[in-house]
């Protein structure tokens, strides 16, 4: 499956640049630093309302199970218990800048992946 076309906010991709920059284990970021070249990059006042930008929550829906979750994209310093995903965690990165509507392949433990589908964005 081809990745689908994701666009990121500058200010969000400045503030990730930066996180990027001061983190030691480069294996927990490279899906991240991936992700971030190939978007697009927009002003913030241009992003449009149904893109998954930091700190928004993603309904999505997991096609294998039909599994529906809701997760708030959140810096790693800001993660909970419950309710929130890292941005430097395989699923946290693949979800950045996706919009309402689109599907991305999902890494798996053992080297599986899967489909999901991004439902809402509050």
């Amino acid at each position: 499956m081809k990745p689908p076309k994701i666009t990121i906010c500058s200010k969000d991709y400045d503030d990730l640049y930066d996180l990027l920059e001061n983190e030691k284990d480069e294996s927990s970021f490279k899906l991240l630093r991936d992700e971030l070249n190939r978007a697009h990059i927009v002003n913030f006042n241009e992003l449009p309302s149904n893109v998954v930008r930091m700190n928004s929550t993603v309904k999505f829906t997991v096609q294998d199970n039909q599994e529906c979750f809701s997760l708030k994209l959140v810096y790693p310093q800001e993660v909970k218990n419950t309710g929130t995903i890292s941005i430097l965690s395989p699923v946290g990165s693949a979800l950045l800048g996706l919009s309402i509507g689109q599907e991305i392949e999902w890494p798996l433990i053992h080297g599986q992946k899967t489909v999901v589908h991004i439902d809402a964005i509050h």
